[in-house]
């Protein structure tokens, strides 16, 4: 009889079970989620975790089969918005092509080739909407390694990541193009009419990259408040910084002459001087806060 009734009583109250672990599954998670923030991993210097993973090679196979987890999360979420960008490419490409002049200016010679463009802009678009959520999968992928403070710092810096990476493109459309392309259309007197495939691969390319280095204060913000950065081993490294730099810009440009890479080296060195800056202020930030404490 007491089985019947339990049976009786799990039916009735089913509803009203599921109804609770509905309301107060935000409760739990906030809670499990802010334990996550504060637990305080195993402090282990750099040659012992080495010394370890050699005679454990279990856990560096473990760290990579949770590395390809959160790639392919990323790549699931990417697919997700390159399909959301479809009904938004043809406008997009249209704006690209505005400092051209628009695609009236250009000329395509492969049968594929308009494909090719309109994949490869949905694409950027996927990449810069989903940008902050790549930023959050690689932070929970390095956040069990790290300590309490710069898990938080690191989760902070997360919606920040859109902002710079569209500050680099916005930059690279509204400044970097204009006084490029005039430039290199008519160098030495001879007029240019590009391919569609090659002015979207040179524009989005290098908005990407720059996008991308535009993040690059934001990092070292972050690893300056975390304490894995200092400022003046930065200030010290500037002869390595630019020769970084150059080799980087050689790398982003689609052409090999020193008018590109010129165009690309300035802002990435005013990024550079700016991530010093900001260096310095996020330590005088830690100094003034552990003086509080």
């Amino acid at each position: 009889m007491r089985k019947i009734f339990a049976a009786l009583w799990k039916i009735i109250s089913f509803p009203f079970r599921a109804l609770w672990r509905l309301v107060s599954l935000p409760f739990r998670l906030g809670k499990k989620f802010s334990g996550f923030l504060n637990e305080t991993p195993e402090e282990q210097q750099l040659p012992d975790a080495l010394s370890t993973t050699v005679q454990k090679p279990a856990l560096l196979l473990e760290h990579l089969n949770d590395l390809r987890k959160h790639l392919f999360r990323i790549l699931i979420a990417l697919v997700i918005c390159v399909g959301a960008m479809f009904a938004f490419t043809p406008d997009l490409v249209n704006f690209l092509a505005l400092p051209i002049g628009g695609l009236d200016a250009l000329t395509a010679i492969d049968v594929t080739e308009s494909v090719g463009v309109f994949m490869r802009v949905a694409l950027l678009g996927a990449v810069v909407i989903a940008s902050p959520y790549i930023a959050f999968e690689l932070w929970l992928f390095a956040a069990p390694g790290l300590m309490p403070r710069a898990r938080k710092f690191g989760l902070l810096g997360i919606p920040l990541v859109l902002v710079f990476f569209v500050s680099g493109i916005a930059f690279t459309y509204k400044f970097l193009l204009p006084t490029a392309l005039p430039f290199l259309l008519n160098f030495m007197g001879i007029q240019s009419i590009p391919r569609v495939s090659s002015y979207i691969n040179f524009v989005t390319g290098i908005m990407f990259w720059l996008g991308i280095a535009f993040e690059f204060p934001l990092v070292i913000y972050i690893l300056t408040m975390m304490g894995i950065v200092q400022p003046r081993a930065l200030a010290k490294q500037w002869r390595i910084a630019v020769l970084v730099i150059a080799i980087a810009a050689a790398a982003i440009t689609p052409t090999a002459d020193p008018i590109n890479m010129s165009i690309v080296m300035a802002p990435l060195i005013i990024l550079y001087l700016l991530s010093i800056g900001l260096s310095f202020l996020a330590t005088i930030g830690r100094k003034k806060k552990s003086q509080t404490n």
